[in-house]
């Protein structure tokens, strides 16, 4: 049996490897920048950096890298060694603050969305010393920014550092006009929960569709799928225990409290969920899962898939993302409590998200929005894409009631008072969850369940962070000025129910009732990441992100250029690859087929002109008029891949994607679907469905 404690964080350089191994000066100073955010002496940062060195030398580490989150989606990293010469043609191992600091990588092929031209290489990794550096392959690994020479952010983590900071700074203002002044820190928390599936390594490999994108681009529905429910929380099998029990040691050495894993609803899908972190740690934690689920599937003849709709007529996967705030006190802001002043507190600030998640409903959409999830979202696996909160039956009474001014009745015959009143006994487990609901509160945090399985969380979260902070910040100026605390608390919460109750939906999101009634309440229904992404730029946005420097102007227009760019790529690519296992695998394999079922008549035919052909000659015709259906659509969607480039910029080529591409893709898609269950197994170039989910 492993012994958790002693493994778990062994290959971090965390807090107890600090305090062992850092002058106590050179610690506490070290520990102010991490709480405050302080500028880092140089002079400590070469102790530093010679304390992490020799811990990861003896941790078998010969190389460091920044490693860092550019706008890929992924992580990258550079290898240096410890290495350095000596005069004497022998060696030292040498590890500088100045290192440890600061990198310069090239930056001149990582996307930028215009913020540079492709031949200025110069970029900068800068350190986050609060997330933790980390031993990975021997190598050292030390999470960064990644900015350009002007100081543009060119990653993913430093406008979610900057989100930080700044529902720090306006939750503190409303925490502070509640008298809490012991607080001085209020962090965002994150734990996500992480779905995939696992399939034979073999079999992902006979599949150039899986091996170019990650998920099928063919696929005839099998007999079974996932309509016996028999494998959510089902007995984990023996080959995915193994899997799941390697990483979880993988992970728990790397410090990340991996902590709960399942069978998830389709065959061969699977989930892991962590415990609640700081966002910023969350979102470097959720890399590296993503990465470790990759490696240790590998070792077990496995493959995991991460893309959110590999599959088509079965679940796709998400990632469930748990969000809440919390004081470095220990106090979840989003926990009703059970005083007065805790009430009125927590009514202020569920207020603030309701307002907010409908003021953005746009950029909460624009948060989710990928090539991939747009197959996953509105599926009857996932929310639509239309936003809503889910607040529960109780909560929602109480919400009505304080807009009301009615009774809640079941707490007394009095009416409400906000800040006086005192909420009744508020248990997390005291409503029914909805699966269904894309923003839904669970008792003291909110899921957004819209997040993609393979998308970095840092996006969401940063939004999230950001808009929740414009309306605290809106509300702070109020309650500042006013002159009656109370009396202007109990009309800002009830005026913010008023205006943004159209918001709050308990109901079923996934039915098409749900749909026509959004459309009534002018909840926004953008369903594809073209009809999302250009409200990236509008100009309520922009300033939103320009107001608390979390995003300058010239970084937003990136943003929208450089995934507008990817979901372009990313379908060209699925195009092509179609194209390709339609020419080079399906119509050569029909073909095949059908000389076998010609040449068995003929036979039958030269033994005797009485033998029946039927059967042959039927399924001749059908496969024959099938194959010719597929060419045919082949040949058209190659010519429409042509007119991509021809179609004008990013914004007009994802629009010719979406209404050209797509629609030619589904249609030699039917075409082979049609032809793989009259096609002899012996024949089919690639694993079914059946095959690669029930292996």
């Amino acid at each position: 049996m492993k012994n958790v404690s002693a493994i778990f964080g062994s290959m971090v350089f965390n807090e107890a490897a600090m305090k062992e191994r850092l002058p106590k000066d050179t610690y506490k100073a070290l520990k102010k920048t991490i709480e405050s955010g302080q500028y880092l002496d140089d002079s400590i940062a070469d102790v530093v950096a010679n304390a992490m060195k020799d811990w990861a030398i003896e941790k078998g580490a010969t190389h460091f890298t920044h490693w860092f989150q550019p706008m890929t989606g992924i992580t990258a990293e550079k290898h240096d060694g410890f290495i350095s010469p000596k005069d004497d043609g022998s060696m030292i191992m040498e590890f500088s603050g100045k290192e440890l600091v600061r990198g310069e990588p090239d930056a001149s092929s990582f996307p930028s969305g215009g913020l540079r031209a492709t031949f200025e290489a110069r970029g900068y990794t800068a350190w986050d010393p609060t997330s933790f550096a980390f031993i990975k392959d021997g190598v050292l690994c030390i999470p960064t920014a990644f900015c350009s020479y002007g100081g543009e952010a060119l990653d993913k983590k430093t406008p979610l550092l900057r989100s930080m900071d700044v529902i720090n700074k306006q939750a503190l203002r409303i925490l502070k006009l509640f008298g809490n002044t012991d607080a001085t820190r209020v962090n965002a928390t994150m734990g996500p929960e992480q779905e995939y599936f696992l399939i034979d390594q073999a079999d992902f490999m006979k599949r150039r569709d899986l091996v170019y994108t990650g998920r099928t681009l063919f696929g005839a529905k099998p007999p079974r799928g996932q309509e016996l429910d028999d494998h959510y929380f089902g007995a984990i099998k023996p080959r995915v225990a193994a899997f799941m029990n390697e990483l979880n040691e993988e992970l728990w050495k790397l410090g990340i409290f991996a902590k709960t894993q399942h069978n998830e609803v389709a065959p061969a899908q699977h989930e892991l969920a962590p415990v609640f972190t700081n966002s910023n740690v969350a979102t470097d934690h959720n890399q590296l899962t993503m990465e470790m689920m990759k490696k240790v599937a590998i070792r077990h003849d496995l493959t995991c898939l991460l893309h959110e709709k590999p599959f088509d007529g079965v679940n796709g996967s998400g990632k469930h993302n748990n969000w809440s705030i919390s004081t470095n006190t220990g106090l979840n802001l989003l926990d009703p409590g059970t005083s007065p002043r805790e009430n009125a507190q927590f009514l202020l600030f569920l207020v603030s998200v309701i307002k907010a998640v409908d003021k953005y409903q746009d950029l909460l959409r624009i948060s989710v929005a990928t090539a991939g999830n747009d197959h996953r979202l509105g599926a009857n696996e996932a929310p639509p894409a239309i936003v809503s909160i889910f607040l529960g039956e109780e909560l929602t009474a109480i919400v009505e009631s304080i807009e009301s001014g009615s009774a809640y009745s079941q707490k007394s015959s009095e009416n409400m008072t906000i800040g006086v009143d005192v909420l009744p006994k508020f248990p997390k487990d005291n409503t029914d969850r909805n699966r269904t609901s894309p923003f839904a509160f669970t008792g003291n945090k909110f899921e957004f369940r819209m997040v993609g399985s393979a998308s970095s969380i840092a996006g969401p979260n940063m939004i999230l962070n950001t808009i929740v902070a414009d309306v605290l910040s809106e509300f702070a100026d109020k309650l500042e000025k006013s002159a009656n605390f109370t009396e202007e608390l109990n009309k800002l919460i009830k005026d913010t129910i008023t205006e943004h109750k159209h918001i709050i939906f308990n109901g079923n999101n996934y039915s098409d009732e749900w749909v026509v009634e959004a459309e009534k309440r002018g909840l926004s229904n953008l369903k594809t990441t073209v009809d999302a992404l250009p409200k990236l730029v509008d100009d309520k946005n922009v300033a939103l992100f320009t107001k608390f420097g979390v995003l300058s102007e010239s970084e937003v227009h990136s943003r929208y250029e450089i995934n507008l760019e990817n979901y372009v790529k990313t379908i060209n690519i699925e195009a092509l690859t179609m194209v390709e296992m339609a020419n080079k695998e399906i119509i050569p394999a029909v073909v095949s087929y059908m000389k076998v079922l010609s040449d068995t008549a003929a036979q039958k035919k030269a033994v005797s002109d009485a033998i029946s052909v039927e059967f042959e000659t039927a399924l001749l015709e059908k496969l024959s008029a099938l194959v010719a259906g597929a060419y045919e659509k082949a040949g058209a969607l190659e010519a429409v891949i042509e007119g991509i480039e021809a179609s004008g910029d990013v914004t007009a080529q994802a629009t010719y994607v979406k209404d050209q591409v797509l629609p030619a893709m589904d249609a030699l898609r039917e075409k082979a679907d049609a032809l793989e269950p009259m096609v002899a197994k012996k024949y089919w170039p690639y694993p079914t469905y059946g095959e690669l989910l029930f292996y």
